[in-house]
């Protein structure tokens, strides 16, 4: 099966990276930065001085006007490496999202009046559409907008979308009755019912959230927005302070001068959280960039946030945690009947079976059976139905069964056989270890039974050990019985179950979690699912799905795959760790400039500050221009560990914090010191040259 791929950027792809430089300049104005303010304020800074370097040209200033200008140019280029890092990141999602649009075309529509006359229909431009009314769409035809089959069952490609070239059964009256706009039909024809108001359709929202243009701020990033503000506005009453205390304290002293706008300004530059304010829009963008990458589209940042806080996950049994499939793994004969028979009965009541289960029943008698076993001639298959649940087949006038074992234990009994007294322990002990137990008879004789095994999927139990790691409550949700679900629950290692559930149970046992104060993720497909999605913090919709379930989510999975929620909350929390990583590095970062440039600003009045100075830094002003630099080279410097995020590691809150404390803390703290050092002594070889 052939894949879409969608494009892959390296870090600093060319093309991007040429648009990223032309988008940054654009960033300069000064409206555009209303929504960084701390980079405003860089912004502002770096007027001032430019103002001050060219009155400092034309009037004598009592600083070196090429200081001025230097430190002017790194102020330009502090807010220039904000802007960006930014536009790199939204370049990335704007390129993405033209793998998009190439399924966005101007559609003619063939829009019908009532499902009964589908044949009669007039043409109108898909943008005409508005919710609930009915279109035609015939083999070739791409569907105009997002709607439900009303009528009808097609063969649909939807690689616009998933990335999938396989195409897929879209059909009324069941879960698989949505479908997307610019999708298209390549076998027979169905009448949908659109769903979306025009311009609103999953598609445009699609794009709209991979370009970011709709990416409203998390709450989490919000907060951390205003604790920024907060600190900038400290340190701008602290510099705004420092010149009248420092004149004061020169002329009380008679030596030395108070610092000068230009060194106030790098000062307040140095001390100001910039490094965090530069890359925290870039750590939220690039989240969304890799949930696309998983195609995961997340139609909420909220959303993505919400999963790196979830504590507790509910999963279905069912294609999450087992395969979907039961598969026959031992043929258990009863006392009085040989192995050799079952397995023939078993592989002549289930040649016809086409279902997984049946087939699976072939596959294991073909690795199992020491000879060939042969389906006679004028061999009557008998078929699975609801009534008699058996199936099997007759052969030469004996007829073999497999089934419930209610079932063939009836059907025996009516044919005035006798029940072997084995047969409930056995069938007893399959269900009890989470199978399923299946009966084979021949005419009126039980031969034994087939254990029919749901099968874990590889790595879930491993999966499983991670969430619990990380704090994490998994709860496993089925229709089995009880004893069933205990069984596969104790294998698949989750913490809790939920067995025979019915819709209601999961939207009662999500409430009760929430009201404990937990936050919550699951998945779902179906119709019946709807009420519990909307109730879930975190809730995840299949993209074949109904359209009641992907109305309710605010995560869409494109791939249809319910496992995939394993990896959203991975790279929930790993948006989590890169923010609170890069905080903990900006913070720490600020502490080496702290001994770089209070020292040099404020040396000539204060003396005693020299103790400070445990750099080394040759001069006031290189070590003034060598912190500015660093605090303006150390922002590109990170933006490939924005846009990849920090390495995710399964690890509980209180650790995670002592790793990044340690880590990015310390980490933080060192590099600054080396970096401005460097830069220090190579500003010094430069004079002297």
């Amino acid at each position: 099966m052939a894949r879409k791929r969608y494009p892959k950027f390296r870090t600093f792809e060319p093309g991007l990276v040429q648009g990223a430089c032309v988008d940054a300049i654009k960033k300069l104005d000064l409206r555009r930065q209303k929504g960084n303010p701390v980079m405003l304020l860089v912004e502002i800074g770096g007027i001032l001085t430019t103002v001050s370097c060219i009155v400092g040209i034309i009037v004598s200033s009592a600083e070196p006007p090429l200081f001025t200008l230097l430190i002017s140019v790194w102020l330009w280029l502090t807010v220039f490496f904000s802007s960006f890092a930014e536009s790199l990141s939204e370049g990335r999602g704007k390129a993405r999202a033209a793998s998009l649009r190439e399924s966005q075309t101007r559609v003619v529509a063939k829009k019908i009046h009532s499902p009964q006359f589908g044949s009669s229909y007039e043409e109108v431009p898909s943008s005409n559409l508005g919710k609930g009314d009915l279109v035609l769409v015939q083999t070739g035809d791409v569907i105009p907008s997002d709607g439900e089959v009303i009528k009808g069952v097609a063969l649909v490609n939807e690689a616009a979308i998933t990335g999938e070239s396989a195409p897929v059964i879209r059909e009324s009256g069941g879960d698989r009755s949505a479908v997307t706009g610019g999708t298209w039909v390549i076998a027979n024809e169905i009448i949908i019912r659109i769903t979306a108001e025009s311009g609103n359709t999953f598609l445009d929202r699609m794009i709209a959230m991979v370009e970011g243009a709709e990416r409203r701020k998390t709450p989490n990033e919000v907060a951390l927005g205003v604790l920024l503000i907060a600190l900038t506005a400290v340190f701008l009453v602290v510099v705004g302070n420092i010149f009248p205390v420092a004149s004061f304290s020169a002329a009380m002293s008679g030596t030395g001068s108070p610092p000068t706008l230009t060194v106030l300004i790098a000062l307040f530059v140095c001390l100001a959280p910039t490094t965090i304010a530069a890359l925290l829009p870039v750590i939220g963008i690039a989240g969304m960039d890799r949930l696309f990458q998983k195609n995961v589209i997340a139609l909420s940042g909220r959303a993505i946030e919400a999963a790196g806080d979830v504590n507790v996950l509910l999963l279905d049994k069912t294609g999450t945690i087992t395969l979907g499939d039961r598969q026959a793994v031992e043929f258990i004969p009863v006392t009085g009947c040989s192995w050799e028979e079952l397995v023939e009965a078993s592989y002549l009541s289930s040649i016809a079976d086409d279902t997984p289960e049946g087939k699976s029943i072939v596959r294991l008698v073909k690795e199992k059976a020491r000879t060939d076993i042969s389906c006679p001639p004028a061999t009557r298959f008998i078929p699975f139905s609801a009534h008699t649940r058996v199936s099997g087949a007759e052969c030469g006038g004996t007829t073999y069964l497999k089934g419930a074992s209610d079932a063939i234990i009836r059907t025996v009994k009516e044919r005035g056989g006798t029940i072997p007294l084995d047969l409930e322990a056995k069938v007893t002990g399959i269900a009890t270890a989470g199978g399923t137990p299946l009966v084979v008879s021949r005419d009126e004789t039980i031969l034994g039974v087939i254990y029919l095994k749901d099968i874990l999927k590889t790595g879930i139990r491993e999966r499983f050990l991670d969430l619990r790691r990380m704090g994490i409550r998994t709860v496993m949700i089925t229709g089995d019985n009880n004893l069933t679900a205990a069984a596969i629950a104790a294998e698949a290692g989750v913490d809790d179950y939920l067995a025979e559930a019915k819709p209601d149970d999961k939207l009662h046992l999500i409430r009760e979690y929430q009201n404990e104060g937990y936050m919550v993720a699951m998945t779902g497909d179906g119709t019946n699912d709807a009420p519990a999605l909307a109730q879930a913090d975190v809730a995840v919709a299949m993209n074949n799905g109904t359209q009641p379930a992907r109305e309710a989510a605010n995560i869409i999975d494109l791939d249809s795959n319910p496992t995939k929620l394993l990896e959203i909350v991975e790279i929930g929390k790993q948006i989590l760790m890169t923010r609170g990583a890069l905080t903990t590095f900006s913070i720490a970062n600020d502490v080496a400039k702290y001994f770089a440039i209070i020292p040099a600003a404020l040396l000539g009045i204060y003396p005693g500050l020299a103790i400070l100075n445990i750099m080394g830094l040759a001069t006031p002003f290189t070590a003034i221009l060598s912190a500015v630099m660093f605090n303006a080279l150390i922002i590109p410097l990170l933006i490939p560990l924005a846009l990849k995020g920090v390495g995710f590691r399964p690890m509980p809150a209180s650790r995670l914090f002592t790793y990044n404390l340690i880590l990015f803390g310390l980490g933080g703290m060192i590099a600054p010191f080396i970096g401005i050092k460097l830069i220090d002594v190579a500003l010094s070889a430069l004079i002297h040259l």
